[in-house]
Parts: C-alpha cells; sequence; structure tokens
C-alpha cells in the first residue's frame, strides 16, 4: 500500500503544476476545442462565471498579471481547488492521527512530499494509509482527467500468478506491471485488492524478477514495454 501511495504522489507532483500552466492565457489542452459564440441571453451569465473563476485563481495565487479578462477554464480552476484544499485536509488529518503539530503552510507539493516522509509512520495504521492511498489517488486521478491525460497501457505476455488470466499490462508512467483482471485478488492481506474494488495487484520495478519467474513473460519485455509510447486496450 505504501508503494502505491508513492506512485501515486509522485504523479501527482508531475502534473499538479501542469494544472496552472493551462489556465495561462493561450494555452489549450490538447482534447481543447474552439468554443462556440455564447448565446446573447447568456452574457451576465459568462461574466458571472468568469468573476467567480478569477476569484478562484486570485486565492489559490494563480492569477496572470495583466490577462484579467482573458477566457477563464472553470473546470480547471475547480480541478485546482479541489486538489489543494484535498491535500491541506489530508496533510492535517494525517498529523492529527500521527499526534504531529499542525503543519505550516505550503504549497501542494511540498506538502504532497511531507505527507510521503510520514508514510512509515502511516504504515502503523492501516485504516489511515487507506485512506490517504484513496485520497492521493482521487486526486491524482482527477488531475490527470482534467489535463486530458490518458495513461499508456502496454499488454505483457504471460498469465497472473495469482489468477492465472492473460491479464498483465505494463503502466510507464507509473513503471509498475498490473493485473486489469477485476476478479483478480492476491493472497497478501496488505494488498490493496483485498478490500478495494477498483484496486488492482501491482507489481513495481523491485519486482519485476519475481513476476517474470511467476508468470512466464520476461524482464526484458517489461523493461520494452516501459518505453513504449503506444497505448493498447485492456
Amino acid at each position: 500500500m505504501l508503494r502505491d501511495i508513492a506512485l501515486w504522489a509522485a504523479s501527482l507532483v508531475r502534473q499538479f503544476p501542469e494544472l496552472s500552466e493551462e489556465l495561462a492565457p493561450g494555452r489549450r489542452s490538447p482534447t481543447a476545442t474552439a468554443p462556440a459564440a455564447p448565446h446573447p441571453g447568456r452574457d451576465e451569465l459568462i461574466r458571472e462565471e468568469r468573476r467567480e473563476a478569477l476569484l478562484l485563481e486570485q486565492r489559490h495565487g494563480l492569477s496572470v498579471p495583466g490577462h484579467g479578462a482573458a477566457p477563464i477554464r472553470l473546470h480547471i480552476s475547480d480541478a485546482i481547488r479541489d486538489i489543494t484544499d484535498g491535500v491541506v485536509e489530508l496533510e492535517e488529518a494525517v498529523c492529527a492521527r500521527l499526534a504531529l503539530p499542525r503543519p505550516p503552510r505550503a504549497g501542494v507539493i511540498e506538502r504532497l512530499r511531507r505527507i510521503v516522509g510520514l508514510l512509515d509512520a502511516v504504515s502503523a495504521h492501516p485504516v489511515l494509509a487507506r485512506h490517504v492511498r484513496d485520497e492521493i489517488r482521487r486526486m491524482a486521478r482527477r488531475c490527470a482527467r482534467t489535463l486530458g491525460d490518458t495513461e499508456t497501457i502496454v499488454r505483457v505476455s504471460g498469465r497472473c500468478p495469482w489468477c492465472d488470466s492473460v491479464s498483465l499490462r505494463a503502466f510507464p508512467d507509473r513503471r509498475a506491471v498490473l493485473c486489469v483482471n477485476p476478479a483478480c485478488v492476491c493472497t497478501d492481506p496488505a494488498c490493496g485488492c483485498q478490500d478495494d474494488p477498483a484496486y488492482r495487484h501491482l507489481w513495481p520495478e523491485d519486482a519485476w524478477a519475481g513476476l517474470t519467474e511467476a508468470s512466464g513473460t520476461r524482464t526484458e519485455e517489461i523493461e520494452a514495454a516501459m518505453d513504449d509510447t503506444k497505448e493498447t486496450s485492456c
């Protein structure tokens, strides 16, 4: 579980700054389309939405001087607010559960790094560890969805050691191999697949050697899959 927290936190640390960049004038996400001209009856509603979004940007220090009238992308502002508030609340909850002083103010990236730095202590509290995992995973997924990113998935030969299905997939962004079979459950009581239907058993890089022995695939194939930029279906 701690490996999963670290992987999702690293993903969020990498991608969260891109949300701020997407708010800069002239930036467009890969999936963005040209906005349709607003209906005359909606002019005031649009102005109100822009005022609200600008306030959100200013609250989080994201406004760009001299560009107050630039088009505002509300879904990005909402994602920034949700993730920022979520990380603050999560760190405060972790510190409270571990009987630590309330954490000092800091940005999202610094708070995430501090949370990761507390994982050894968090591991002694299984309920807290699951909460941290679920929250960071949720925020990382929302960040990726908002940016329009789709995680690359590459097929890996061999059979899953736990469910014996041909469902092993490499996820280069996480440098991990997962079993994507929803019915797969391993025997490790600490694994997230035991208590979370959305979780998939995961083999990080230091476990690939054991996976190849048990699944019939090759380490070289997994390493090659991690360099593959093509997406495949599950």
